[in-house]
C-alpha cells in the first residue's frame, strides 16, 4: 500500500486513497471526537482508557458510541499493515454526512483509524499563555472534540513566540490547560494541577500520573499565582512529562527536584514508556 494505512468505515486503504465526503459533519462543522494513542512496537498504550474517553466524548456530543470490537479490529488491521512501527494512532468518529450547516441529518457516523509518525517530546520546551478563556461551563468542556480551530490559532501564537504550547485560562481566570496537554505547576512547594471542573480535558496521561504520584494536588491555580511559579511541566500522550523551560519568556527551573521526581515516577510506574 502507498502511504500510511487508513481504515475508514470498514475498509483499509492507503493514505493516498483515503477520502471523506465533502459534506461529512466532521469537516463542515467539526462535529466529532477523537483520541490519539501512543503505540510502541505495535502495542497501543492505555488503549482502554482512551476508548472509554472516546465513548464519553461521543455521549456528550450526543453521537452514538461505536462498537468497541469494531474499533479494536480496525486498530489491528492498521497496525498489521505497519508492523513494528512507532508513532501515534488516531481514532476519529464524526457525525457523518449531513447538511452544510449545524443541524444533523439522519446519523451515519464516520469512523477513521489512522497511524501517524511522531516522536515523544520530552526535552524542555517554551510555552506562552493566551488570553482566550476555556469555558468550563460550555457544551464541549472536557470533550476531545474535532472542533480544534481555537487550539490551532493558539498554537500559531505560540509558534510566533518560539514556543511549542499555549496555555489557556478559564472564565474564572484560573489556569486551565494547554492546547493538547494538561499542566502541573510547583506552587508554594507542592505539585498542583487544575481540577477537572476547571474545564480541562481529563487527560489519560494526567490520570496515570496522578495514580503514580498521589502527592500531586488537584486545586484551582489563579492566573495571578502563575507569576510565582518557577517550575512547571506538561503531561500528554505525546509529551508524557515534559519540563517547561520558559513561560512567556520567563526562565523556569527545568532541573527542579519535583519535575525530575515526576518524570522518574512515571518511568517506574510505566517502564515500557522508556522504550520508544
Amino acid at each position: 500500500m502507498t502511504g500510511s494505512p487508513v481504515w475508514i468505515n470498514g475498509s483499509l486503504r492507503s493514505g493516498a486513497d483515503a477520502t471523506l465526503r465533502y459534506d461529512d459533519h466532521g469537516i463542515t462543522v467539526g462535529d466529532g471526537a477523537f483520541e490519539t494513542i501512543r503505540q510502541v512496537n505495535g502495542v497501543p498504550f492505555a488503549l482502554s482508557r482512551h476508548l472509554n474517553r472516546l465513548d464519553a466524548s461521543l455521549c456528550t456530543l450526543r453521537l452514538p458510541t461505536v462498537e468497541r470490537q469494531m474499533i479494536l479490529d480496525a486498530i489491528g488491521q492498521v497496525l498489521d499493515a505497519s508492523p513494528g512501527s512507532n508513532g501515534f494512532l488516531r481514532v476519529t468518529v464524526t457525525g457523518g454526512p449531513g447538511p452544510l450547516g449545524s443541524p444533523r441529518d439522519q446519523l451515519d457516523p464516520t469512523v477513521i483509524v489512522a497511524l501517524r509518525p511522531g516522536e515523544m517530546r520530552i526535552d524542555p520546551t517554551d510555552v506562552v499563555t493566551v488570553p482566550w478563556p476555556r469555558n468550563e461551563r460550555g457544551a464541549l468542556a472536557g470533550v476531545k472534540s474535532t472542533s480544534y480551530a481555537e487550539n490551532v490559532v493558539a498554537l500559531v501564537v505560540a509558534a510566533d513566540h518560539g514556543a511549542s504550547e499555549a496555555l489557556f485560562p478559564n472564565t474564572r481566570d484560573e489556569l486551565c490547560e494547554g492546547t493538547g496537554s494538561n499542566v502541573v505547576v510547583v506552587l508554594d512547594g507542592r505539585l498542583v494541577t487544575p481540577p477537572l471542573d476547571s474545564g480541562c480535558l481529563a487527560g489519560v496521561t494526567r490520570a496515570l500520573l496522578l495514580a503514580a504520584m498521589p502527592e500531586i494536588v488537584e486545586a484551582a491555580v489563579p492566573m495571578a499565582a502563575v507569576a510565582r511559579v518557577d517550575e512547571m511541566f506538561l503531561v500528554s500522550t505525546t509529551r508524557e512529562v515534559q519540563p517547561v523551560a520558559r513561560l512567556d519568556g520567563r526562565t523556569m527551573r527545568t532541573d527542579g527536584q519535583l519535575t525530575a521526581q515526576a518524570r522518574q515516577r512515571w518511568l517506574v510506574a510505566y517502564p515500557h514508556c522508556a522504550d520508544w
